[in-house]
């Protein structure tokens, strides 16, 4: 039990330091000090990294908070001790009944005395200690902004990543545009129009998906805007004291809920695969049989968690990708190839995680990571929660072109040192890589994996 008078010095270590009202679900940070959750991470997001404590101004990288149950608990009593002096005062008394006031009218939002709850005015209505509503109530606020900050953080996340695929795009466009351009010139000359109608539909389909993303980015813009909005609201609730919190309520949990529906999702943007005219055939002039000798399973080849993360890599603030093992199935090509022009097919079905390509052939004894090495030149296709995407590896560059399903071609041409990527059953090309890509030996490679 805590005195009627607090002492200022215990008072003081309830209060946050940032608003410098009771703490609200509380936590502590690495150098030992505690504030609101809200507070240090509305703080901390707006600040440099890494973000420092507002009161020692020591460096911390932590992104996840847990709630300090013992200093909730303190701040509990602090309140209740508070609340129990506020209406024990007489100007707080019942007018008519002259009665502490002690229970909580649901329905009219009023404090009231025992009499006054029996009374025929209130005896219908729903009625709980002042205590007891408090305690529900700010705990309905702070699992609401709970729930809020997550959609902010995703939001956020979101909307960086539509950021970054808007800016790429044009780029994007322009150089397929360049690669497909380049491929119809080693076809017949009779294609001329062919390829005409295949660049103009891709720069059309090109500047229709660029305006979705733009309004994609600016509908995320604007409710990343009212739910910021709504969680300082919900933070200014949960600092009022317990009579004003009671008080001023009204609906602003049932408008919390509202604001977090209809939240927008990303575009996910591909290109259509469209067909170039003896495309394939080009190529199975140089088709060669593919065994795969050296089969494995194996749990250190990191390929689709290594992209995965890599996809979703967070800033210091955000929560750390969770790492998942994977089960793969791994094979190399039990031959090298060192010069000539060679192309295979490899079948992918309809499965959402694999890689086909080919890697450096010493490679093989080194088993690190696929996605950090620049001597393996694969296309990847890799889940991400409901989503593809598709990304070429030596550089790691996405790929925002339409899912392959069947089989998927490999093309090397050692005259040029580049190699390409086809989708059989389109008859279209995904990638190719720039000439001088390699200038050693180079061994197929597949790999499927599932979560």
């Amino acid at each position: 039990f805590f005195p009627r008078k607090m002492d200022s010095a215990f008072q003081k270590e309830l209060t946050c330091f940032i608003c410098l009202k009771y703490l609200t679900d509380p936590v502590t940070i690495g150098c030992g000090h505690s504030f609101c959750q809200a507070c240090v991470c509305l703080s901390w997001e707006e600040a440099k990294i890494p973000a420092r404590c507002p009161i020692c101004r020591n460096t911390s990288e932590q992104t996840e908070f847990r709630t300090n149950t013992l200093l909730k608990n303190l701040v509990s009593l602090a309140r209740q001790a508070s609340l129990c002096q506020f209406l024990s005062s007489e100007e707080q008394m019942c007018g008519t009944h002259k009665e502490t006031k002690k229970m909580f009218c649901e329905e009219s939002k009023n404090l009231l005395c025992l009499l006054c709850s029996n009374s025929q005015e209130h005896e219908a209505h729903s009625h709980c200690s002042i205590e007891c509503a408090v305690e529900e109530y700010r705990e309905k606020l702070i699992k609401e902004m709970r729930s809020l900050w997550k959609n902010i953080q995703k939001n956020q996340r979101n909307l960086n990543e539509e950021s970054k695929i808007t800016n790429l795009w044009r780029y994007y466009v322009c150089l397929l545009s360049e690669i497909i351009s380049s491929e119809y010139q080693k076809l017949h000359p009779i294609l001329l129009e062919e390829e005409k109608q295949h660049l103009e539909g891709l720069k059309n389909e090109g500047k229709k998906i660029l305006q979705q993303l733009k309004k994609s980015e600016a509908t995320m813009v604007q409710k990343g805007r009212h739910l910021r909005e709504m969680y300082e609201e919900l933070m200014n609730m949960c600092h009022k004291s317990d009579v004003e919190l009671l008080q001023d309520l009204g609906d602003i949990l049932t408008r919390s809920e509202s604001v977090q529906l209809d939240m927008p999702q990303p575009v996910n943007p591909a290109l259509s695969a469209r067909p170039i005219t003896g495309l394939i055939d080009r190529f199975r002039q140089f088709r060669v049989e593919i065994s795969f000798r050296y089969e494995i399973s194996s749990q250190n080849i990191m390929v689709f968690d290594d992209v995965r993360s890599l996809r979703l890599r967070r800033d210091l603030q955000e929560v750390p990708f969770p790492s998942r093992r994977s089960q793969y199935f791994a094979a190399w090509g039990d031959q090298a190839f060192t010069s000539g022009k060679h192309y295979w097919e490899i079948d992918v079905d309809d499965s959402w995680d694999w890689a086909v390509g080919v890697c450096k052939d010493t490679w093989l004894r080194k088993n690190g990571s696929l996605v950090e090495s620049e001597n393996v030149f694969l296309l990847l296709c890799v889940k991400d929660v409901n989503r593809y995407n598709l990304l070429t590896t030596s550089p790691v560059f996405p790929q925002y072109i339409e899912k392959p399903l069947g089989r998927v071609g490999v093309y090397i041409d050692f005259d040029s040192r580049s190699m390409s990527f086809v989708n059989v059953a389109k008859s279209s090309l995904i990638w190719r890589y720039p000439a001088c890509s390699f200038n050693y030996p180079l061994r197929p490679f597949f790999c499927t994996g599932h979560t």
